[in-house]
């Protein structure tokens, strides 16, 4: 049997996270908390927080997603790297962790009053590098069934995660999602090209392959 980083990803962060819900503690040791980063140098809590969320509902919501999309990417990575690939995945999970708080920390770096803690922005850069390399694949959007194309799935997520970033009062992080999402593109588009990969190409050829499929073009 093959090892999965998708599913050591999750049995950890799962782990993690049931500990920390009864225990204050490990919550507040591991999330993201930017006057810990600006003025103690912690700057492990870019990564750490990914491994605690606020609920049952956070954690299985992310992992279900991450579930999901991951073994497929996970595999996609296999097959364009080597057996490299699998490295390169988790490369790019552990550094979509902290490239997605970036502009998070820039704007609340010495916000007292702000904290953040979630795998989401991870979880988006593996979703988004999934729709990328298979954009013709049919996904969710909360009540809605399957039926959205990637390609139409993620400038929709892209537009209403800015929209609520901007407007919403959910006290949830959106600037996270986005800039997560963006990394997974940017990862995928510039590792593989670098491994003779045109991801670019595989986009459109995968859009046009949808688009044949129902009789459209």
């Amino acid at each position: 049997m093959q090892f999965s980083i998708t599913l050591a990803i999750i049995v950890i962060t799962s782990i993690v996270s049931f500990s920390a819900f009864n225990n204050q503690k490990i919550t507040n040791d591991l999330i993201f908390y930017p006057p810990a980063v600006t003025a103690q140098k912690q700057w492990y809590r870019f990564f750490s927080c990914g491994l605690i969320h606020a609920d049952f509902t956070h954690l299985l919501f992310n992992m279900l997603s991450l579930y999901l999309f991951g073994r497929f990417v996970e595999g996609s990575f296999l097959q364009i790297f080597g057996e490299v690939g699998k490295w390169y995945y988790l490369v790019m999970y552990v550094s979509a962790l902290m490239a997605s708080l970036l502009p998070t920390y820039a704007k609340h770096k010495n916000d007292y009053y702000y904290r953040s803690l979630g795998a989401s922005g991870a979880v988006s850069a593996v979703v988004f590098a999934g729709l990328m390399i298979a954009p013709y694949v049919e996904v969710g959007f909360f009540i809605i069934p399957p039926i959205i194309p990637g390609f139409i799935f993620a400038p929709l997520y892209l537009l209403i995660s800015a929209y609520l970033d901007r407007n919403g009062r959910d006290n949830i992080n959106h600037s996270a999602h986005i800039w997560g999402a963006i990394f997974g593109l940017f990862f995928i588009i510039v590792a593989g090209k670098l491994a003779g990969y045109d991801a670019i190409r595989a986009f459109i050829n995968g859009v046009k392959y949808y688009l044949m499929s129902k009789g459209w073009m």
